[in-house]
């Protein structure tokens, strides 16, 4: 069975008034945090959108797009309006993987004896910028995808955990590929979503030019704390998912297995893999926060197709007849979430 990131413990007692409320002023409070992130990310609304649906339910991000479009301004100026301790990792071939753990040194005490002591790295914050994990050996990849699975890091036989709340927000570079360590597909398949961040449109870029060339900063107000983070993420997860909202999201993600009973001749002629139970997992969660973002307590099937991009483009693999007819992994869901709805 496919295992789901350590999260916060879930109140197994029913919904209380503040969570209730919580959720109720949830759509409010995130068009409050979408408007701080517009005094600098200009554009990228549906990005800013699918960031914090990942982020409310505790799911790590993958974001592909070319160099210059403010990946790493928006993940900083996120950290800021949350209040949560931000570190950004650059990944480069010579990095190890206690660069990113932290290492135990020795220590000379007062009284004449030495001690190793623990150094943390730079993995010990709420909300970590991985840029260009695909440009590190698979070791150091493996130790950071490591530390998001279990939310702690060993280091000499010892173990530390990680602060909670835990996000893990990489970045690729889709255009060079030389000098780069491709992930594993099973190394994909922790990270909850694949975002894609595209150029902005024309008018985008003209604001863009005047408002960055002037000499001012535009300052960001809190809108959410890390406690208040966690407190989203467990009333998220206690929005139910109806009986047959439930079987959709199942029925989707077993119809991209071309081995599958349920799948269409055109997934059988251009998938290779389809996507696993997590996609389903992690599908519902979406539901869940997409639902509530939108003032609604129940997830429907439209907030499924609305993450199924975001949740399978990473999860399937695509052979070499989908290349040579030109059909993109995106088409292939598009095609296969109108016909399963």
């Amino acid at each position: 069975m496919s295992q789901m990131p350590a999260v916060p413990p879930i109140p197994t007692h029913a919904t209380s008034d503040a969570d209730v409320e919580l959720l109720r002023t949830a759509p409010a409070r995130y068009r409050q945090l979408a408007a701080e992130l517009g005094k600098r990310i200009i554009g990228q609304d549906e990005v800013i959108l699918d960031l914090f649906v990942a982020l409310a339910v505790q799911g790590h991000v993958l974001m592909i797009g070319v160099p210059g479009l403010a990946k790493t301004l928006l993940v900083r100026s996120l950290a800021e309006i949350l209040d949560l301790p931000f570190q950004r990792i650059q990944f480069t071939p010579d990095l190890m993987p206690s660069d990113i753990t932290g290492a135990e040194i020795i220590e000379d005490t007062a009284d004449g004896k030495r001690l190793f002591r623990f150094i943390q790295g730079p993995i010990f914050a709420s909300l970590l910028l991985a840029d260009e994990i695909n440009r590190t050996p698979p070791k150091t990849q493996a130790a950071l995808l490591e530390a998001m699975q279990e939310r702690r890091v060993t280091v000499a036989g010892r173990s530390y955990d990680l602060p909670s709340p835990f996000f893990v927000l990489a970045t690729q570079n889709p255009i060079e590929q030389e000098g780069t360590y491709t992930l594993p597909e099973a190394q994909l398949d922790r990270f909850m979503f694949n975002l894609r961040v595209d150029y902005p449109s024309y008018a985008e870029e003209v604001r863009i030019l005047l408002e960055t060339t002037a000499d001012a900063v535009q300052p960001l107000q809190k809108v959410w704390t890390g406690e208040e983070m966690l407190a989203l993420q467990r009333t998220v997860r206690q929005v139910p998912v109806p009986q047959s909202v439930a079987e959709f999201a199942v029925t989707l993600v077993q119809a991209t297995r071309p081995n599958g009973v349920n799948a269409p001749d055109f997934i059988k002629r251009y998938v290779q893999w389809g996507a696993g139970p997590r996609a389903s997992q992690y599908l519902a969660l979406a539901g869940k926060a997409f639902a509530v973002l939108d003032g609604r307590f129940n997830v429907a099937k439209e907030d499924i197709q609305r993450a199924s991009k975001l949740v399978l483009r990473h999860r399937l693999i695509t052979n070499y007849r989908a290349e040579a007819d030109n059909q993109t992994v995106d088409m292939i869901i598009d095609r296969l979430a109108q016909k399963i709805g």
